[in-house]
C-alpha cells in the first residue's frame, strides 16, 4: 500500500514541477508580422533559460548525490573493516563523544559566578582570603562593638532615670519637711496654750514632740544627705557611660565604613557569602582548567580519529567527528546509512523529474521551432550552447 502512495506521489511532484516549468504558449498568442515574430523569440528564449536554469538544478543535485553516494561508500568501508582495526577507531571515537560530552556539559551547567565577579577575584587572587579573613573579623567586631553599645546606652538610661527618681524624692522629703515642721510648730503652739492657760502638766507631751521633731527631722536629713550623694554618683556615671558611648559609638562607625567598603567592593551581603562566592571562584578555575584540557585532549583526538580514518581512503574522513556516536554504536551507523539513502532517494527522483522536464520543454522547443518555421542557425546556436551548457 505504501508503495502505491509513494507512486502516487511521486507523479504528483512530477505533475507539479512540469506545470511550472512548461509554459506552453496559448491559444491566439501568435499574430501576424514582426509582432508575432518578436513574441515567438521572446518565447524561445523563456524555453531556453527555464531549461537552463534546470539544467543548472540537475547539476547540483547530481553533485549532492555523488557526494551522498561517497558517504555511503566511506560507511561501507568502515562496515567492512576487521574488528582489530575498527577496535581503534572505536576507541578513539568514544574518547572524541565523552569529551564532547564533558565540554557541552560545561557550556549547559549553570553558572553560579559571574564574569564580572571571576574577573575581579581573579584580578585580586591573592588578596582575596585575607580580605575574607578581615570583613569576617571586622564583622564580628562590629557585632560585638554594638552589643557594648547597646549596653551602655542602656547603663547611661539607667542611672538618667535612677538620677529623675532621686531628685523627685528630694522634693518630697523636702515638703514632707516643710510639712513636719509646721505640724511642730502647730504642736508647740497647742503645747504652749495647754499649758498656759489650762496649767496641764504637759511634760511628757513635750517630751514626744520634740522627740518626734528631732527623729523626724534627723531621719529626713539621713535620707536627703543619702539622696544627694546618689544623685552625684548617678551624675559620675551616667557622664562616664556616656563617654565610654562615645568612644564605642567612633569605633562602630570605624569598622562599619570598612565593613560596607568590602560589602560594596566585592558586591556580597556578608563574610558568608564572600567565602562562598570564593569557593565558586574556586570551582569555577577547576572546571575552566577541565574544559582547556577537554578541549586540547578534544583536538588531539579529533586528529588522531582523522588520521586513522584517512588511511582507508575514505571520501571525507572530517564528517566523523561529528558523528563519532555512530563510529561506536551500529544503531546510530544504520540511523545515518538510513537518513543518507533516504536522501538519495529523493534526489534521484528529483532528477528525474528535472530530466523529464527538460525532455518536456524540448519538444514544445523542437514543435514551435518546426511550427513557425524559425529554426534559423543563431537559433540553433543558441539552442546548441544551451545543450551544451546543461551536458
Amino acid at each position: 500500500m505504501g508503495f502505491f502512495k509513494r507512486k502516487k506521489k511521486k507523479r504528483q511532484e512530477a505533475e507539479r514541477i512540469r506545470q511550472e516549468n512548461l509554459d506552453v504558449m496559448p491559444e491566439g498568442f501568435l499574430g501576424d508580422g514582426s509582432d508575432s515574430a518578436k513574441k515567438v523569440q521572446s518565447y524561445i528564449m523563456s524555453c531556453c533559460e527555464q531549461i537552463a536554469e534546470t539544467g543548472k538544478e540537475i547539476k547540483e543535485e547530481q553533485a549532492e548525490y555523488r557526494i551522498i553516494t561517497d558517504y555511503l561508500n566511506d560507511i561501507e568501508v568502515l562496515e567492512n573493516l576487521p574488528e582489530e582495526e575498527m577496535s581503534e577507531i572505536r576507541s578513539t571515537a568514544e574518547n572524541v563523544r565523552n569529551l564532547n560530552k564533558q565540554r557541552d556539559a560545561y557550556q549547559n551547567a549553570e553558572k553560579k559566578i559571574s564574569d564580572a565577579q571571576f574577573v575581579q577575584m581573579q584580578q585580586e587572587e591573592e588578596l582575596i582570603p585575607n580580605a575574607i579573613k578581615r570583613l569576617r573579623s571586622n564583622e564580628a567586631y562590629q557585632d560585638a562593638v554594638k552589643r557594648d553599645m547597646n549596653y551602655l546606652e542602656g547603663e547611661k538610661t539607667e542611672w538618667h532615670y535612677n538620677k529623675y527618681g532621686l531628685v523627685r524624692q528630694q522634693k518630697i522629703l523636702k515638703n514632707l519637711s516643710f510639712v513636719l515642721f509646721a505640724v511642730f510648730i502647730i504642736s508647740i503652739a497647742v503645747l504652749f496654750v495647754l499649758q498656759t492657760g489650762f496649767y496641764e502638766d504637759i511634760t511628757y507631751a513635750w517630751t514626744i514632740v520634740i522627740f518626734i521633731a528631732a527623729v523626724s527631722g534627723f531621719l529626713i536629713y539621713l535620707k536627703m544627705s543619702y539622696n544627694q550623694t546618689e544623685i552625684k554618683r548617678s551624675e559620675v556615671n551616667m557622664n562616664y557611660a556616656i563617654e565610654l558611648l562615645n568612644k564605642v559609638k567612633f569605633k562602630y562607625v570605624n569598622v562599619t565604613n570598612a565593613v560596607e567598603y568590602a560589602r560594596e567592593k566585592y558586591h556580597v551581603k556578608n563574610a558568608y557569602e564572600f567565602n562562598y562566592l570564593w569557593e565558586q571562584y574556586l570551582n569555577e578555575v577547576k572546571e575552566r582548567e577541565k574544559f582547556r584540557q577537554a578541549n586540547e585532549d578534544l583536538e588531539y583526538f579529533n586528529s588522531k580519529l582523522v588520521r586513522l580514518l584517512n588511511h582507508y581512503r575514505l571520501y571525507d574522513a572530517g564528517v566523523w567527528v561529528n558523528q563519532s556516536s555512530a563510529l561506536i554504536d551500529k544503531k546510530e551507523m544504520v540511523e545515518v546509512k538510513h537518513n543518507l539513502i533516504v536522501r538519495r532517494q529523493k534526489l534521484r527522483s528529483r532528477i528525474d523529474i528535472n530530466m523529464q522536464s527538460i525532455k518536456d520543454r524540448r519538444k514544445e522547443l523542437d514543435a514551435t521551432l518546426r511550427r513557425e518555421k524559425m529554426n534559423t542557425p543563431e537559433i540553433r546556436n543558441i539552442i546548441q550552447s544551451m545543450d551544451g551548457s546543461i551536458l
